[in-house]
C-alpha cells in the first residue's frame, strides 16, 4: 500500500503529537508520509520518515475554503495533492476542518455522481456496535436527493468499518412516523424508501435523537446543521457525565474504595466512548481517503486514524461508493464547501 499523507502541523498538539502517532502506526504496520516545513526535522525527530515539503500552514481560525485558495503551499494542500498524484494512498489531518473538506474536494475531486461530500462520524454506542452519523458537517443545508446518496455511502462504509453486512439506515426527524419533521424530512423519507425497497441500502425509517447511541440504527442521516449540532451536544453530555462521575467519586472518602473495586468495569466503558479509540471521521465522496482527525489529538489519536485511513484504502471504500452511487438531477457543476 501507498503511505497515508499525514499533514503533520494539523491539530492543537502538532508536530509533536502527529508525529509521535505516525511513528506508533508505521512501527503497527501502516506506511506513513509526512507533510511538513523543511525544518520539521530541526524541531522534532522523524526517525527517518519520508517528508513532503510544504512551505505554509494553515491555522484552525482560518476560513477553509478561501486559506486552501491562498495558500496553496500549505501541508494541507500538498497533503490532498500527494493522494490526487498517486504519491500517497489516503491523507489524515487533525487541523482546520473546513480548511481540510476544501483541499481534499478541490484537489482529490468528488466521486462522479456525487452532488455534495459528508462527514461520516462515529457516534459510540455502549455495549453494541457504533453509529455512522452524516452529515456531521460539511453541508448546512442539503436537498433531500442528497441524504439518499448520504445513505448510500454512509452505509457502504458502515460495512466496511464496523463489518455490519446489511447497516440498518434511518432518517434523524422529530418522530418515528414517515410524516413527522420539517418539509425536508417530509420529502426526504419516500426517496430513502424507495432506495431502500429497490435493495440500495436497508432502511428503517425514521430514527429519533435519542437513537443515536442505540442501536435502532447503523448509519443515521441528516443535513450537516442539524448533524454538527446532535455531534456537539453528545460530545459535550458525554464530558459532562464523565466529569460529574470522577467528581462523584471522589466527593467524600468512604467512596474511593468503591470508585476502586468499579473502576475495572468502567474502563472498557470509557474506551468505547473516547473518540480518540475512532481516530477521525471519513470525508465520504471524496475521489479518495480522507480521516478528519479531533483538533486535540493525541498521538494515540493520529495513531488510530492513520490505521482507519489504511483499512479503508485496502477495502476499497472510495472505489464501491463510486460503483454505487447515482447521480442526482441538478447536482452542483462547482465543488464548493460550506463554512
Amino acid at each position: 500500500m501507498l503511505p497515508v499523507a499525514v499533514d503533520a502541523m494539523g491539530g492543537d498538539h502538532a508536530p509533536d503529537a502527529v508525529v509521535a502517532g505516525a511513528l506508533n502506526a508505521v512501527a503497527a504496520g501502516t506506511p506513513v508520509v509526512l507533510v511538513g516545513p523543511a525544518d520539521l526535522g530541526d524541531r522534532v525527530d522523524l526517525a527517518g520518515l519520508e517528508l513532503i515539503v510544504a512551505g505554509e500552514v494553515i491555522e484552525m481560525d482560518e476560513d477553509g475554503g478561501r486559506a486552501v485558495r491562498r495558500k496553496k503551499d500549505s501541508s494541507l494542500v500538498r497533503a490532498a495533492e500527494a493522494v490526487r498524484d498517486g504519491r500517497a494512498s489516503a491523507m489524515i489531518s487533525a487541523g482546520n476542518t473546513g480548511a481540510t473538506m476544501a483541499s481534499a474536494l478541490l484537489r482529490m475531486g468528488r466521486i462522479k455522481g456525487v452532488s455534495r461530500p459528508a462527514i461520516a462520524t462515529i457516534i459510540p454506542v455502549p455495549g453494541g456496535a457504533p453509529t455512522v452519523l452524516l452529515d456531521a458537517g460539511a453541508n448546512a443545508e442539503v436537498q433531500p436527493e442528497w441524504l439518499v446518496q448520504f445513505a448510500q455511502m454512509g452505509s457502504i462504509f458502515s460495512r466496511h468499518r464496523f463489518g455490519i453486512e446489511a447497516p440498518k439506515v434511518g432518517l434523524l426527524s422529530i418522530g418515528e412516523e414517515p410524516g413527522k419533521g420539517d418539509a425536508l424530512r417530509k420529502e426526504a423519507y419516500p426517496l430513502l424508501a424507495d432506495a431502500g425497497a429497490a435493495g440500495q441500502f436497508n432502511f428503517v425509517g425514521n430514527v429519533e435523537g435519542r437513537d443515536v447511541m442505540a442501536d435502532t440504527a447503523d448509519v443515521v442521516v441528516a443535513d450537516g446543521f442539524t448533524g454538527n449540532v446532535v455531534l456537539k451536544t453528545l460530545e459535550g453530555g458525554s464530558r459532562a457525565f464523565v466529569s460529574a462521575l470522577l467528581g462523584a467519586f471522589g466527593s467524600a472518602p468512604e467512596y474511593k474504595a468503591h470508585a476502586d473495586g468499579l473502576l475495572p468495569a468502567l474502563l472498557p466503558l470509557y474506551e468505547t466512548l473516547d473518540p480518540e479509540t475512532y481516530g477521525g471521521a471519513m470525508l465520504l465522496g471524496v475521489d479518495g481517503v480522507c480521516i478528519i482527525a479531533h483538533g486535540s489529538s493525541s498521538p494515540r489519536a493520529i495513531e488510530n486514524a492513520i490505521r482507519v485511513a489504511g483499512e479503508m484504502v485496502e477495502a476499497d471504500v472510495v472505489g464501491e461508493i463510486a460503483g454505487a452511487i447515482r447521480p442526482v438531477e441538478g447536482a452542483p457543476a462547482v465543488d464548493t464547501v460550506d463554512g
